[in-house]
């Protein structure tokens, strides 16, 4: 029997994985030899004492994942835990837990692995920082190239059109643009053109005078105002009227404007922003659009490209929304199952990145686990995913291959394009393309 126990000793002090066990009291019985480096206690230290004593987790007390599994009579694998080593350094592991259970089934005690993922912590941070960009997420070529050139674009003075789709993030890219830039001091002011009847939208801008209308009981100050020394995002601008079209060229022309019954010229101190989900030199051939505001706010042109046609940040944003969602939330949700983004990446997602987040959200409201699951997923969902591709999870080899024909396809059957918006080597592209037999 001694013989057995020091066999199973030399093989727990083998693996990787901290190990632990303790009695019905939570004082440890055994401490391997991953644990004690995990840890910084050895063995002679940790065993006899309090297992909340080693690892003073915030799970410690009623929490306690031992005793969680003892109640339910259930397993847990893979919960993210911090806890803090000798030193009082915060280490973050994986820990699952089940029960020890004698030849009657009653419980005698518990067993406890867990896994140091600073590693892979420090690794999610750099890539957070690779493709991180003023709130912006993304590891997209197109999108890179975009970043690129942003700190340039915000420097100078000049008007930029921002087009994109609804949900693509084009007032995120507007606030990126000014907070790079030399008024990022003074105010952002962003308005919803197409959300307003031409005769508000113009006060809304431009204020007005006391006596102005009938109920012009006092002077009220317009946006140009409130942006002034600051940044004026124009959204919808493809949704205001000609005749406020003329008014708003006249600003861009003549730097300056008259509030609504006014009489002397005020100077518009304010870099002009415009974005629009439509294209506005359609609406210029159409007729709907002037030509001369057109390239007034034209000076430079950046285009968000949709969600569908970079679903390499689906896996990105999901991540990304998870951890705001839980500072938002005081939630710990630590996952996305697999499945649940096997029907994200199904998705066109018409709405974008805004779709994504609000479906997160819906997630996070009905998420009372560590993890994510397609039943948190609205119905609708689910179902419209099922009526347009094959409701069968993926593979983990599937996905992957379907990933790289896309992104093949995509970028024009070019390997080096390829290679870079999927994030992998070319060489392990083309190792992968072969393993896969794709051409």
């Amino acid at each position: 029997m001694n013989d057995d126990r020091d066999h199973l000793t030399t093989i727990l002090d083998c693996v990787a994985e901290g190990v632990f066990t303790v009695d019905r009291g939570r004082r440890i019985r055994f401490f391997n030899k991953a644990a004690e480096k995990i840890t910084g206690f050895s063995a002679e230290e940790a065993v006899g004492r309090h297992c909340r004593d080693i690892f003073r987790t915030p799970l410690c007390g009623n929490a306690c994942t031992l005793r969680e599994v003892e109640l339910s009579g259930k397993n847990i694998t893979s919960r993210a835990v911090r806890i803090l080593n000798r030193e009082g350094r915060s280490v973050l592991v994986s820990i699952s837990a089940a029960s020890l259970c004698d030849a009657d089934g009653t419980v005698i005690g518990g067993v406890e692995t867990f896994r140091d993922l600073s590693a892979e912590e420090d690794l999610r941070k750099q890539i957070e920082k690779t493709y991180t960009f003023h709130d912006i997420v993304s590891r997209h070529p197109k999108m890179h190239e975009l970043f690129a050139i942003l700190p340039d674009v915000a420097e100078s003075n000049v008007s930029v059109l921002i087009e994109g789709e609804s949900g693509t993030g084009k007032e995120l890219l507007a606030r990126a643009i000014h907070n790079l830039s030399p008024r990022k001091d003074q105010p952002f002011i962003a308005v919803n053109c197409g959300s307003l009847p031409d005769t508000l939208l113009e006060s809304e801008l431009f204020g007005y005078k006391k006596g102005a209308f009938t109920d012009a009981t006092r002077d009220k100050p317009g946006r140009f105002d409130a942006a002034k020394g600051g940044t004026l995002l124009l959204d919808e601008i493809g949704d205001i009227s000609p005749a406020l079209q003329v008014r708003l060229l006249r600003v861009l022309q003549e730097k300056t404007y008259e509030p609504l019954g006014g009489t002397s010229a005020v100077t518009a101190d304010v870099r002009i922003l415009a974005a629009t989900n439509r294209r506005l030199a359609d609406e210029v051939r159409a007729g709907r659009f002037r030509e001369d505001l057109y390239y007034r706010l034209n000076v430079l042109r950046i285009e968000l490209p949709p969600l569908r046609e970079r679903r390499c940040d689906i896996p990105l944003l999901v991540d990304h929304f998870r951890r705001r969602l839980n500072a938002e939330t005081g939630k710990s949700v630590e996952a996305v199952d697999d499945s649940v983004l096997d029907l994200l990446m199904r998705h066109s997602f018409p709405g974008n990145a805004r779709e994504l987040e609000n479906l997160m959200r819906h997630a996070f409201v009905l998420c009372k686990e560590a993890v994510i699951q397609v039943a948190h997923l609205p119905v609708d969902f689910i179902e419209a995913v099922g009526r347009s591709a094959d409701v069968h999870p993926l593979s983990l080899e599937a996905l992957e291959r379907r990933a790289i024909r896309d992104a093949l396809r995509s970028n024009g059957g070019n390997r080096t394009m390829t290679a870079k918006q999927l994030g992998i080597d070319p060489s392990t592209l083309y190792r992968k393309m072969k393993r896969y037999g794709i051409s």
